[in-house]
């Protein structure tokens, strides 16, 4: 298996439009059983595996700043993956981001998540960057996401629609659901 990236983190604009990616995702969804047998197939063929991956990582790498963390929340966050935060924040901003919009690490580039942000409200999806992810496995670095979604070994990365809509119990409010 290739190693992890190991680059620091930068924030990174996605070149490619959350409708479009969502398109493809519907595509490749894992309860499609031919994506099941292809996943199969490469874990049982390391060589196929190792090109799937680096064929991943490359194509991931250049649309959204990838860095192979296997365990991709792009569904969640409008396609803006939340590992090119330089903090590596799976649950929105840190406390630092400029007025501007800035990310506080590098003041001349856009946070990440206000990039999530404007993306997921575009599409109407806001709802999604109230899911809260759950932290990643290190020990999965340098895996295929791809093989991992469609085995469903990424099952439970995020909280579901159930989870969304008793967002006040998330929140610690003890007024209950909202009317």
């Amino acid at each position: 298996m290739a190693p992890a990236t190991t680059d620091l983190p930068r924030p990174f604009r996605p070149h490619v439009t959350a409708q479009a990616m969502s398109a493809l995702h519907r595509v490749l969804d894992r309860r499609n059983p031919l994506w099941y047998a292809v996943a199969s197939a490469l874990m049982r063929t390391p060589p196929l595996y190792r090109v799937f991956t680096f064929a991943e990582r490359v194509v991931k790498s250049q649309l959204f700043g990838c860095r192979m963390c296997a365990q991709c929340a792009l569904p969640v966050t409008a396609y803006a993956c939340p590992m090119t935060c330089p903090k590596q924040l799976r649950n929105g901003p840190c406390g630092g981001v400029g007025v501007d919009g800035s990310c506080e690490v590098y003041r001349g580039m856009r946070c990440v998540w206000l990039i999530a942000y404007e993306r997921a409200d575009a599409e109407g999806r806001l709802a999604d960057l109230r899911r809260l992810q759950r932290p990643i496995d290190q020990r999965k670095w340098g895996q295929s996401s791809w093989v991992n979604y469609w085995l469903g070994e990424d099952e439970g990365l995020w909280t579901t629609d159930q989870d969304i809509e008793h967002e006040p119990l998330l929140l610690g409010t003890s007024a209950g659901p909202r009317s």
